[in-house]
């Protein structure tokens, strides 16, 4: 049996006035992969993985996730997909626990099944000794371990995290890399980065997206062509407007 597609991008396009962020771009990434999204700051990533959840709008393409047409039914795609935006928003006045339930009620979630799946989220993020807190007293780290534990808390097949390790000290990032690993044992992943330390750690396959084209699809090894180390490909790779 084939392994099915969980992450489906087919000719994405995004247009902002005369500014074309998004460039056709197509990619499909089967179930159990994880995959490092990578570019320079304003490539377009963050529009991408938008469009791949539904956050957005295309201009043209079409996205699915699991095999469901996000622009079709993003309701029945949100239920497979966790996504962690970039500076994701959390109420500070809440804890941990509280913003939890919130989510986990507003996904319809309820009794034992809610408080497995908190319990199991906050165990798996490292939250226990800050989950009665509010979260306007905790730090960046913290604070970005309650978004991931909002984006797993329906336990879903699918995760898309945008700059996960964005603002974070050598320990957190520590922390958070080894946390991928781990999802990417029972889940499929897409993790975007410009941050070349991130790739090698936690990802088999590199998407580089440059001028909002993807340039490279392969293994990390691959980059090797464009350069011998990874710093030289990302230059090779964006020394030239697509």
């Amino acid at each position: 049996m084939s392994t099915p597609v969980m992450i489906e991008a087919d000719g994405l396009c995004k247009q902002f006035g005369s500014f074309l962020a998004v460039r056709d771009v197509t990619f499909s990434i089967p179930q159990g992969q994880v995959v490092a999204f990578l570019g320079p700051n304003g490539a377009g990533k963050s529009t991408t993985m938008k469009l791949l959840t539904g956050f957005m709008a295309p201009t043209r393409g079409r996205s699915r996730i699991a095999g469901i047409d996000v622009q079709d039914d993003r309701i029945a795609a949100a239920e497979r997909l966790g996504y962690l935006p970039e500076n994701g928003p959390l109420y500070t006045d809440m804890t941990p626990t509280g913003l939890l339930r919130f989510f986990g009620s507003a996904r319809g979630l309820a009794g034992s099944r809610l408080r497995d799946r908190i319990d199991a989220v906050v165990d798996l993020c490292s939250l226990g000794s800050v989950a009665h807190k509010a979260i306007g007293k905790l730090s960046k780290g913290y604070r970005q371990r309650v978004s991931m534990a909002q984006a797993m808390l329906h336990d879903p097949e699918v995760l898309i995290l945008d700059e996960p390790t964005s603002g974070l000290d050598p320990n957190q990032i520590r922390g958070v890399r080894a946390l991928i690993r781990e999802l990417g044992k029972t889940k499929t992943v897409l993790v975007s980065t410009h941050i070349l330390q991130e790739v090698e750690p936690v990802a088999g396959r590199v998407l580089f997206i440059h001028d909002g084209k993807i340039v490279f699809d392969g293994p990390p090894a691959g980059l090797a062509k464009h350069g011998g180390t990874l710093e030289e490909a990302f230059h090779q790779l964006t020394a030239q407007p697509v």
